[in-house]
């Protein structure tokens, strides 16, 4: 992205927020506008590896200038931390993060005064960005504040001085809802890789009494999508683990922008990989809560355990809708709202109350609460986080990317598996699979099939990957689901996108 490309979508944004009536979000001329950043070198600097662009935040800090408000810089900070700190004094902000995609893929996330940006709010900021940038493209060169290719003239800018107040606020967020020392005792390995909130992870499990093992510290940039962990990053981990001399308890870790996380057991030596939608679930058991918002793509062993009776409509995948559904269940009367992702963000849509402390609403993917949760959650249970996991009703799920997979043939094959009826889509699957039952089409395809194994099928939101889900009764069945919908070249996928690809 170019700095004017940038600054055109920024100050169109900023634009809307401004239309906005403060009850839903809306920002003033003259006040605070809060910034952060992932680690990603082109969050701040220009990076002559690509092309000599970068410096994202600074083209962020010209809009919000020329909107009339004041940047304020908190620095590299996970993305809950920002949106904490912003929502809790009502003032806007833009996260710049690529989130776990590769770091030559940067962007950023904006924020309302009170929340995160919903469906319904897409059309008209794209309205309003339209404008802005017809505007400048059509300014004579001469006048421009950017050059042929779309970077600041005057080169090189430097950012206002960090603010810290949100890092420490966002720690101490944890460090003071889980008070005392739950996990002394604990030997628990932080995976810090390029995350951004590898220090505070560090910090905050230390101050809840853990001994952490820091490692695998990298410069450069890690992609690590927590929704699709392979064999590739799980080797990574485990040697890890075999080069400590301490003996794990744990591993933990989180994505680029820190609001994904990663959580294995160790056991023996060996790591065991605990998807998000579990994670959710032990989450929301330790909180208590009495409504849960999941998407369709999540493990459906949360339709067959406690947590069946609480659970609330499910919903497309993204948080934008989680939190439409967590809204939903608020004003049905429920008390204690949450909601996930099959990533692991965890999303907080009320207060909640516990041990005679609260812990604030937090309704934006985050990191932090569910590690801190199920090691928790673990410790007082006197277990290892397999017996934890152990516990949840006996479904597995894996999800896998087959990338570089253009989005727009992953749309088409969407299109058609949806003509299809029950008995022409069985086609498609190898010998062993039993006959489908039915589709779901809430988000992509979701095929069940009799004896229980489900397949989800569904492009990218946001990059060129094709994601599979599987659910099956064995960790073992649900590889073989993966790997039969990946295969090469002759894999289900593969077979659905040549039926799919139009003739003539």
């Amino acid at each position: 992205m170019t700095q004017l490309e940038v600054y055109a979508n920024a100050l169109g944004e900023l634009r809307y927020l401004q239309s906005l009536p403060l009850e839903a979000g809306g920002i003033v001329r003259g006040e605070d506008f809060y910034f952060a950043h992932d680690l990603r070198p082109s969050s701040v600097a220009l990076v002559s590896a690509e092309g000599g662009r970068g410096e994202i935040c600074q083209a962020v800090v010209q809009a919000v200038l020329d909107a009339g408000m004041r940047p304020v810089n908190l620095g590299p900070i996970p993305t809950p931390a920002l949106a904490a700190y912003a929502f809790a004094r009502q003032r806007g902000s833009i996260m710049v993060t690529g989130s776990h995609i590769p770091f030559d893929l940067n962007g950023y996330k904006l924020n309302t005064a009170t929340g995160e940006i919903l469906k319904d709010q897409e059309a008209p900021i794209t309205e309003s960005v339209l404008a802005e940038r017809g505007r400048l493209y059509a300014e004579p060169a001469s006048s421009s504040a950017f050059d042929d290719s779309g970077m600041f003239r005057d080169g090189h800018r430097e950012l206002p001085a960090v603010e810290t107040g949100a890092r420490t606020d966002y720690l101490n967020r944890y460090v003071d809802f889980f008070a005392g020392l739950p996990l002394a005792g604990k030997t628990i390995l932080a995976y810090q890789h390029s995350a951004v909130g590898r220090d505070l992870l560090v910090e905050v499990l230390r101050a809840l009494g853990a001994e952490v093992v820091p490692a695998g510290r990298s410069d450069t940039f890690v992609a690590i999508d927590t929704e699709a962990i392979g064999a590739t990053e799980l080797a990574t981990i485990q040697a890890l683990v075999d080069q400590s001399p301490e003996q794990l308890w744990a591993v933990v870790s989180t994505d680029g922008d820190s609001d994904r996380p990663l959580i294995l057991g160790v056991d023996n030596g060996k790591v065991l990989f605990f998807g998000g939608d579990l994670v959710g679930m032990v989450t929301a058991e330790y909180l208590g809560a009495d409504a849960v918002v999941v998407p369709i793509t999540c493990n459906d062993g949360i339709d067959r355990g406690s947590l069946a009776s609480r659970l609330e409509p499910k919903t497309r995948v993204g948080s934008p809708f989680v939190i439409a559904g967590m809204d939903t269940a608020l004003a049905k009367g429920r008390t204690k709202v949450c909601g996930w992702e099959a990533n692991g963000g965890f999303l907080l849509g009320s207060d909640v109350h516990r041990n005679g402390l609260v812990l604030s609403r937090l309704a934006t993917r985050d990191a932090l609460l569910p590690i801190v949760a199920v090691l928790c959650a673990a410790a007082e249970k006197g277990a290892g986080l397999s017996a934890l996991f152990g516990a949840l009703p006996a479904r597995h799920s894996l999800a896998a990317l087959k990338r570089p997979f253009p989005r727009a043939t992953g749309l088409a094959i969407v299109e058609f598996l949806k003509t299809l009826k029950t008995g022409d889509l069985s086609a498609f699957f190898p010998a062993g699979f039993p006959p489908v039952l039915r589709t779901d089409y809430t988000d992509g395809v979701r095929v069940l099939f009799e004896n229980g194994d489900v397949v989800h099928f569904r492009p990218s939101g946001n990059a060129d990957e094709f994601r599979i889900y599987a659910v099956a009764d064995t960790a073992q069945r649900a590889q073989e689901i993966v790997s039969a919908g990946l295969a090469e070249p002759d894999g289900i996928i593969r077979r659905i996108e040549r039926a799919a690809r139009p003739t003539g």
